[in-house]
């Protein structure tokens, strides 16, 4: 039982990585291409409500992968897989510290309505700038749990692997 409650953790811990990287993965490829075209008219609607629902789901996530992650640590203590949980803590301490001291104050502007179109070329410039700093550590965060599963899924399979 042990076993299968720790499986759940640490896949629900992939689970949100996954979810983290993807959400990057989209700004990066589908929603950053379009920044030029946005204007104090028109950047509010397509920017400030999806933000603002995303702030508040990540929020709550980012607390499950704390514990996620912490559980994860304290299970992998003893072998030489605890270096997986360390860096997704790491990175999810880095991006969460991003998140709180770099990108919210840009978020804060822009929900204010920016009414300037200088001003707002910067703020997105500077915003998609962090974020592609975040999405890149997020990478990492999720390379690391990858590596956790297929090589962890290897050895279920192949035991004699793990000698």
């Amino acid at each position: 039982m042990k076993s299968k409650l720790l499986i759940a953790n640490h896949m629900l811990l992939f689970l949100c990585a996954s979810m983290y990287l993807g959400t990057g993965g989209s700004l990066v490829l589908f929603s950053f291409p379009t920044a030029a075209q946005l204007t104090p008219d028109n950047y509010y609607l397509q920017f400030v409500p999806q933000v603002q629902a995303a702030t508040s789901f990540f929020t709550q996530m980012t607390k499950v992968m704390f514990a996620c992650a912490a559980i994860m640590l304290i299970a992998e203590w003893r072998s030489h897989w605890r270096w997986v949980p360390i860096v997704v803590i790491v990175a999810l301490a880095t991006t969460t510290a991003l998140t709180l001291w770099m990108i919210f104050p840009l978020n804060a502007e822009m929900a204010a309505h920016i009414q300037r179109a200088d001003r707002l070329h910067v703020v997105l410039a500077d915003w998609m700038q962090l974020n592609r700093v975040r999405v890149a550590i997020w990478c990492v965060q999720w390379a690391a749990l990858a590596l956790y599963f297929g090589v962890w899924t290897r050895f279920a399979r192949y035991p004699e692997w793990a000698r």
